[in-house]
């Protein structure tokens, strides 16, 4: 390279640095953003590999903690690949788990113990004798002397050289709930409520949750040579925003990272998407502003105040930090004006394009040109029985009504889910049937005593049976096509996929697989749709969302060559787990009053998950009480913004517009 060459490129580095340090200048721990979770994981899974090798070539060992949950999975699954294919050993390794439930025998089902093994000890070639869990097995007067013992085990080791962590939404690092000590050490501890309930679709219910934990402390995760803090999804973005930018606090564990001086935060775009740097860029400096960045200012600016959009003057954009808007693209009524007619445009009542002989009257929609294909088939994929009518509803109504070919395709069981009573219940009921009716019941009798003896003695989360589960599919089955018929779509159009990946009987399930790729490949070909409807809950706790939207995607891109894709147009729904925020929405169908009761109506056939849902989540609400308030709070935020105001509205995204993030 020239001097001259060599100058820019310094020159182009320079600048690159002064917008990182920019648009980190609130982060108080060094926080790297991937665009994607695997990337994360895979890097992390490198670094800790290049240690491993490393220290293997000094011939000392690599001491590391281990963390369990969602999130450290992928790094583990790498390393397993990484030691089959490339002969990562991990002889010299000594690990060191962070916690485990008391009290938890090692074989359970939700043991740390038992986690670890399947997911990365039975597949690498470490020695057993280097593998430290606590021992959630022990009688309590020994739990004492147990984490002691825990704490000197790494001491004689020589210290963790690089400690995994997750993250829990009361900020716990760890079990260190809030109110643990900045030098707390390994000890037992009393479960928060929170961390209890978001446990509680492993155990089968919050009852079934351990109250206590034996953990690591804060002190003992702080003396860790290197710190590395992984999290993804959107259901992690508040709290990670708190302890990465707000005050140390004994409220937040994870915020004592803040002190270690080597300490790192790994997360995907959608973690981090409460961070000022994705939230609100606007206010750590001067901006490259793009359309998007526009959008989501003025929406941000006009909530904030409390303004209609096109109220907004140069003196509120000022005002705001939001001087350089101004200066480059206003004044504020060019601003405005635009942005307004974008948020305008996203609203539609006819989702799957409107007939040629369509008149003016819905939503200004007689500026749009009639659709070319009308009407349409479609497909809406669901991944649980109940996703279709809970998230998109009021959209499916619409596009049935309007005369287009609507399928229904449920890509798991939902068997899971299902109280034993109910299965209990429903046993007795094919029974009884059969005896009024006549019919030969000797093994209906069999199979409903068989269902009876194995529910009386099962234990908490025990695995059901292949009849249980087979009930309980039928039950979520029946509910669907009920649900499902409620809307009109004709029960021939109502198709149950069972993807394998989510028959284990458990919480916990298998890798996606190419049957579960194929089922989407076969649907997709058998329908050639015009539009597909998938879901986007990516902060579904059971992540059965994350696997089936994985699936859909796949199987989009095998079919990407086949004539039927040019038609098709691809939407992202949203809403039993969370909603889209106003400015990603692409597509807005606003619901009227009569439409939300049809709508509730649908989801009232599911009458295994009404009441009370067997893995409510973090929101305690039932599923239709969820749907509503989303709903009617999306279409409260369009009118407070100066749009029309309508009973509710469900919102989409382009799969285009989100692919680079899902």
């Amino acid at each position: 390279m020239t001097n001259r060459e060599i100058r820019k490129t310094n020159a182009m580095q320079t600048r690159t640095d002064a917008a990182t340090t920019q648009m980190t200048q609130l982060e108080k721990i060094s926080t790297q953003v991937f665009d994607r979770s695997e990337q994360a994981s895979a890097a992390v899974a490198q670094e800790i590999a290049s240690l491993i090798r490393k220290r293997a070539s000094q011939g000392k060992h690599c001491v590391l903690g281990l963390a369990t949950g969602s999130s450290p999975v992928s790094v583990y699954s790498e390393l397993v690949r990484m030691h089959q294919e490339q002969g990562l050993s991990l002889k010299n390794v000594i690990t060191f788990n962070l916690d485990e439930y008391f009290p938890m025998g090692p074989k359970s089902l939700q043991s740390y113990h038992r986690f670890m093994h399947e997911h990365l000890f039975e597949h690498v070639d470490i020695d057993p004798k280097n593998i430290h869990i606590p021992d959630g097995s022990i009688d309590v007067e020994d739990v004492f002397e147990h984490c002691q013992s825990y704490e000197r085990a790494i001491e004689d080791a020589g210290g963790i050289d690089i400690q995994l962590l997750g993250i829990g939404r009361t900020g716990h690092v760890g079990f260190n709930e809030p109110g643990s000590a900045r030098d707390s050490q390994t000890r037992l501890i009393a479960l928060d409520q929170l961390t209890r309930l978001d446990a509680a679709a492993d155990f089968f219910g919050e009852e079934n949750v351990p109250r206590r934990a034996i953990t690591m402390g804060v002190g003992s995760i702080l003396a860790a040579k290197r710190v590395i803090l992984l999290a993804f999804g959107e259901g992690k973005a508040p709290v990670l925003a708190r302890a990465i930018e707000g005050a140390v606090t004994p409220t937040i564990a994870a915020s004592y990272l803040q002190e270690h001086a080597n300490a790192q935060v790994i997360l995907d775009r959608p973690a981090a998407a409460s961070l000022a740097r994705q939230k609100t860029p606007w206010l750590l400096g001067p901006m490259r502003w793009n359309k998007k960045l526009i959008h989501k200012a003025v929406i941000w600016l006009a909530r904030m105040l409390e303004k209609p959009i096109l109220k907004l003057t140069d003196e509120d954009y000022n005002e705001a930090g939001l001087q350089d808007l101004v200066a480059e693209h206003g004044p504020a009524y060019d601003i405005n004006i635009n942005v307004f007619r974008a948020l305008h445009e996203t609203i539609t009542g006819w989702p799957g394009g409107k007939p040629a002989q369509t008149t003016k009257r819905y939503s200004g929609e007689g500026r749009k040109a009639p659709d070319k294909i009308f009407p349409k088939r479609v497909i809406i994929f669901s991944p649980h029985p109940d996703d279709d009518v809970i998230s998109m509803g009021g959209t499916l109504l619409r596009l049935v009504d309007q005369g287009h070919e609507v399928h229904v395709a449920y890509q798991v069981s939902g068997n899971i889910a299902v109280f034993d009573e109910d299965a209990s219940s429903f046993a007795d009921f094919a029974t009884h049937f059969n005896k009024m009716f006549g019919i030969e019941q000797k093994q209906t009798q069999e199979i409903e005593s068989h269902i009876e003896e194995f529910l009386k003695k099962k234990k908490p989360g025990q695995v059901d049976s292949e009849e249980v589960q087979k009930i309980k599919t039928l039950i979520r089955r029946v509910e669907a096509r009920a649900a499902g018929q409620s809307c009109g779509v004709p029960e021939q159009n109502l198709h149950f996929l069972d993807m394998p990946f989510y028959e284990t009987g458990v919480v916990r399930k298998k890798p996606l697989s190419e049957a579960d790729i194929k089922l989407i490949v076969d649907m997709l070909e058998k329908i050639k749709p015009h539009q597909v409807y998938a879901a986007g809950d990516l902060s579904d706790p059971h992540g059965t969302h994350r696997v089936c939207l994985a699936a859909i995607l796949e199987a989009l891109d095998r079919t990407k060559d086949q004539a039927w894709q040019g038609d098709c147009q691809v939407w992202v729904y949203r809403g039993a787990w969370q909603e889209w925020e106003v400015e990603e929405i692409s597509m807005a169908v606003p619901l009227a009053p009569h439409e939300l009761t049809r709508k509730r109506t649908a989801i009232f056939k599911h009458e295994s998950q009404k009441d009370k849902a067997l893995f409510p989540g973090i929101d305690l609400r039932e599923f239709w009480q969820r749907a509503e308030s989303r709903n009617r709070a999306t279409a409260r935020i369009y009118d407070q913004l100066g749009l029309a105001e309508y009973e509710a509205i469900e919102g989409f995204v382009r799969l285009e517009e989100i692919e680079d993030v899902i």
